[in-house]
């Protein structure tokens, strides 16, 4: 549903807004159900810890970098996280190599949580100011804050959420580090880690 999403957003097609916002829920709660059921139906499996989080970031970046192109979203921001989404993949393939799965922890859940928040703000926002200024005439709906440029109410709420993220994307980072040093430490330090260690030597012995 990702490439549906971007093309949604990107060609601005009649009512992007709402469409987009539709498709990116849908994606968010069948990726929230798949995990819930094989939780509940005690089916989870090595293969879903690694491509569940996959399935995340393809969808949080698709949205974001969209939202970057339209305006909607800062740069810098969506930088961060990302960022983060390639360097926590990067040490999930060196776990896996090691034969460890770290699986996602609740700081990464809330940062998602709050990710999912702040792109439905950000893709609806524009649209329900639009909608409430005229309904209600209330100056709230026209401006809620200003920075380099006028936020109205929802799409500033977007960006405030976003700062959270970019927050708990960080702390989440730190957190998963540790759990993998704690981990993966020694072995990577002594040289016994199938990254480290010396393979040749091994198949001569």
């Amino acid at each position: 549903m990702v490439p549906v999403l971007v093309v949604v957003l990107m060609t601005r097609v009649t009512n992007h807004e709402l469409i987009g916002v539709t498709v990116f829920w849908v994606a968010s709660l069948t990726d929230w159900l798949d995990g819930y059921l094989a939780r509940r139906w005690k089916q989870v499996t090595i293969l879903g810890k690694l491509l569940d989080p996959l399935a995340d970031k393809l969808l949080v970046a698709g949205a974001l970098l969209s939202l970057v192109e339209l305006g909607l979203a800062p740069a810098w921001m969506t930088f961060i996280i990302l960022a983060r989404e390639f360097a926590i993949t990067g040490l999930r393939g060196i776990a896996s190599e090691e034969g460890v799965t770290i699986a996602a922890g609740t700081v990464g859940k809330w940062k998602l949580g709050f990710q999912v928040a702040a792109i439905s703000c950000l893709i609806l926002g524009p649209r329900l100011d639009q909608w409430l200024y005229a309904w209600t005439g209330k100056e709230v709906f026209r401006l809620f804050i200003q920075l380099n440029h006028p936020y109205s109410f929802f799409w500033g709420m977007g960006v405030l959420l976003l700062w959270v993220a970019v927050v708990l994307a960080v702390w989440s980072a730190v957190v998963y580090f540790r759990d993998f040093w704690n981990l993966l430490g020694d072995r990577l330090l002594t040289g016994t880690s199938r990254l480290t260690g010396d393979e040749e030597g091994k198949d001569s012995e």
